[in-house]
């Protein structure tokens, strides 16, 4: 059973920073090929996925976080990071990540945020808050 734990949320104040971290047990190794996301929901608004990354270490991003946010990934330590800077109020949300076993998810061609990226995600950690003041 593939477990993921979020964790590094918190309450910043806008143009800060917060790295937000996701341990997957086993997920690398079970899979040779993947594709992990961030994903965010807001109150009252839809889970959006904001950011993925494959197997390869191909990523994407959605248009409102593209180059502010970086995901990356430490196969070591099986662990998936979303670092996020100059964050502004309307990036408050749950933040969560998830795994797919199909690396089709991350394709360039599927841009972000996309229902079929969504529906796509086997695993779901239960997320992290992050809440930015103005």
């Amino acid at each position: 059973q593939v477990q993921l734990v979020e964790s590094g949320g918190g309450s910043v104040q806008s143009g800060g920073s917060l790295r937000l971290s996701c341990e997957a047990s086993t997920y690398t190794y079970r899979y040779s090929s993947y594709c992990m996301g961030w994903f965010r929901q807001a109150p009252g608004k839809e889970c959006e996925g904001v950011a993925a990354i494959d197997s390869d270490g191909s990523t994407k991003y959605a248009d409102s976080v593209k180059g502010r946010f970086t995901i990356s990934q430490d196969n070591a330590k099986n662990t998936l990071y979303l670092q996020m800077n100059s964050l502004k109020p309307e990036d408050t949300a749950m933040y969560y990540c998830a795994a797919s076993g199909q690396v089709d998810y991350c394709d360039a061609d599927l841009p972000l945020p996309s229902p079929v990226f969504y529906r796509g995600m086997d695993y779901w950690g239960k997320g992290t808050r992050v809440n930015i003041s103005s």
